[in-house]
């Protein structure tokens, strides 16, 4: 399939983009995922329809939804979360 680019809210740093990557990349089918926190964008390489809906999932579970969807507190919460995460932690390599 051809690249897929995603507009997520709630982006805000190099902790937030650690913590998309290493999450996305360990889903089957996904391969080179590219986060740009300066634009809230999701690009990913390679991916499958059937990881499409996982992808989706994981990212309103970490507090990314996309920017056409609500917003809730909880996610702005779960954003700040996950970002922690991600500062703490160091980026995954990606796989080619």
């Amino acid at each position: 399939m051809e690249k897929l680019t995603l507009a997520v809210q709630n982006m805000k740093c190099g902790g937030c983009a650690n913590t998309i990557t290493n999450t996305l990349l360990k889903i089957d089918g996904v391969r080179g995922v590219h986060v740009d926190e300066t634009t809230g964008s999701v690009s990913i390489d390679e991916w499958t329809e059937a990881s499409l809906t996982e992808i989706h999932d994981e990212l309103h579970r970490l507090g990314y939804p996309l920017v056409d969807e609500e917003n809730s507190v909880f996610s702005k919460v779960k954003s700040y979360a996950s970002c922690v995460v991600g500062r703490m932690s160091n980026p995954v390599e990606q796989q080619n």
